[in-house]
């Protein structure tokens, strides 16, 4: 796959944003820590903290995080996996503001978290994120399993739905995470009974 193309960040175009720890680190230690990035990310999606806070994934209450300049037309997040080294999202853009612009605030301030947290220096992450654009239905289809079955294929649960940080019980099940939109995803599997059987016959030996 190819790396980002900033040429691409454009309104209307979906990318599979994904990265790893710097040298494969974990780069998520305990349940704040998703929850602490998930916090950040819908900031950049333009929530407030009030908002944030009424979601048991993405409350922060004590949080002085301040990230500027976004708005809820900026972007949707149609699909997440947060794993203990690395992250997934699938990301369309709807305004101006490229997508290279939301990780590098989500990231720039996620880092500073773990660094003040866990009295460390450095890159967290590694430097370039990847970014791949979704350019038909299957595609969308074949990077939301991806995603999804990521906890499966490392081994973590047996099923998509035991793994709390994804956004797969957004769809699967009853939760409705504020930050995820659904439509698009539900619309292009057909529906939810859709949904779940071609995630969970996805091929998780299928990678990258």
């Amino acid at each position: 796959m190819n790396n980002r193309d900033y040429k691409k960040f454009a309104s209307g175009n979906i990318f599979h944003i994904y990265n790893r720890g710097n040298n494969k680190e974990k780069v998520f230690f305990d349940d704040q820590d998703y929850r602490a990035f998930l916090f950040r990310l819908g900031l950049c999606f333009g929530f407030n903290e009030e908002e944030l806070n009424k979601g048991k994934l993405t409350a922060m209450p004590y949080s002085r995080i301040r990230i500027t300049g976004t708005d809820k037309n900026n972007y949707k997040l149609h699909s997440f996996c947060l794993m203990p080294n690395h992250f997934h999202l699938l990301i369309e853009q709807i305004g101006d503001v490229p997508i290279s612009k939301l990780i590098s605030k989500v990231c720039t301030s996620y880092a500073k978290y773990i660094n003040k947290k866990y009295k460390r220096v450095g890159h967290i992450f590694q430097d370039c994120f990847k970014a791949v654009p979704t350019e038909n239905n299957f595609q969308l289809m074949w990077t939301s399993s991806y995603i999804h079955m990521n906890p499966v294929k490392d081994g973590i649960v047996k099923n998509p739905s035991e793994y709390l940080w994804s956004s797969y019980n957004d769809f699967a099940g009853d939760r409705n995470l504020l930050i995820i939109n659904k439509e698009l995803l539900i619309e292009t599997f057909g529906n939810q009974e859709n949904f779940i059987k071609e995630t969970l016959n996805f091929n998780v030996k299928e990678t990258l």
